[in-house]
């Protein structure tokens, strides 16, 4: 149920994933409300307000963010839209929640950046919503109190049953080993610096000139390394795992049973444990990282009420953390075509303050 207090929110691109946060803020969110609903299918945006009581159509997405009875945004609109609109979410000086990518080049990515922080305050926040998982958070708590000492290795697998026939071997990268690349620099706390991928024998199933699967390797600055499978048309499910390795033990995410830790007797507790196996493979993302998706919006909603009074309106990844996945995923693109070591370009964050 709704309150006179709550936040109100249109949200641009009703398609899956942008029809799946109308009904989690509308069912399972706690002070906000869709106010205003905006897709470039109108006939489809008509279908989703009309189950919510109070809810306009507005048919141009800048009209949508400029309006009145707009306290906050989503955008799940196509990623080449997003520049536009996260400018004209800065000018309004709205909230807005931006499904990745943050833009779809690297140039337009750090012109946000800069843009956001001319403004002094936090108004963007990037959709990388692993980082609200429950078990990548008891990961990241592992790693951060010290619990297997220093970390050295993460060995990483994302595999999808399929994808649309647009999908070409350059979004591999930016659509899903992107993902990878923000876990990566959320577990450890540092930028990636080189990334390499390699090209194996493409899966006999995967339509004609899909480079799938991909091999990645990302070298981090404290020189840390991550190996990453990206399986794109597996036919089967959808996975994602994670397992980090350590001086003292390893971790593993993933499996369906929650996290899995591996002790030897030089842990310091005297036992030397044993793995799990087992459970169910999730059938899509919407079913591994619900939970996820729900801690994020709620989280974000909290921050945009509160903002006016913290100086925030983001409790998560915010722009500079999308530029930063853009700089290395086109790293990975370059270095998909030519199978080299690419070294990451990106600005120091230092020379942009506030960023």
């Amino acid at each position: 149920m709704s309150g006179s207090n709550d936040l109100r929110i249109a949200v641009l691109g009703v398609g899956m994933m942008g029809a799946d946060h109308v009904a989690r803020i509308t069912e399972r969110i706690k002070g906000a409300t869709v106010a205003v609903v905006n897709d470039y299918f109108t006939e489809k945006a008509e279908q989703i307000a009309a189950g919510i009581p109070g809810c306009r159509v507005i048919g141009d997405p800048l009209d949508a963010i400029a309006d009145p009875d707009v306290d906050a945004v989503v955008l799940a609109t196509p990623g080449p839209t997003h520049e536009k609109q996260l400018l004209a979410c800065l000018e309004h000086g709205k909230p807005v929640m931006c499904e990745k990518p943050l833009t779809t080049d690297v140039a337009t990515s750090l012109e946000i950046v800069k843009r956001e922080a001319e403004l002094g305050k936090k108004l963007i926040q990037v959709g990388f919503m692993r980082r609200f998982d429950h078990e990548y958070e008891q990961l990241k708590s592992l790693i951060d109190d010290g619990t297997f000492g220093q970390v050295l290795l993460a060995h990483c697998v994302h595999r999808n049953p399929a994808v649309p026939p647009s999908f070409d071997s350059s979004m591999i990268v930016k659509d899903s080993l992107v993902h990878e690349v923000d876990v990566t620099r959320f577990l450890f706390d540092e930028e990636i610096t080189s990334v390499q991928i390699l090209r194996p024998a493409a899966n006999p199933g995967a339509p004609e000139g899909l480079q799938d699967p991909q091999i990645a390797f990302f070298t981090t600055e404290s020189g840390r390394h991550v190996d990453v499978e990206v399986f794109v048309t597996t036919g089967v499910a959808y996975e994602v795992r994670t397992e980090i390795v350590a001086e003292k033990g390893s971790a593993f995410i993933g499996l369906d049973v929650g996290l899995v830790r591996k002790f030897g007797t030089g842990a310091g507790n005297g036992r030397s444990g044993a793995g799990m196996s087992g459970g169910e493979i999730t059938p899509s993302f919407k079913e591994r990282f619900g939970q996820a998706y729900d801690v994020e919006i709620q989280r974000w909603v909290n921050a945009a009420r509160t903002g006016a009074e913290t100086g925030t309106y983001i409790d998560g990844p915010g722009a500079w953390d999308g530029y930063a996945a853009a700089a290395v995923c086109a790293a990975g693109v370059q270095s998909l075509e030519t199978g080299e070591r690419v070294a990451v370009d990106m600005v120091d964050r230092s020379s942009i303050p506030g960023a």
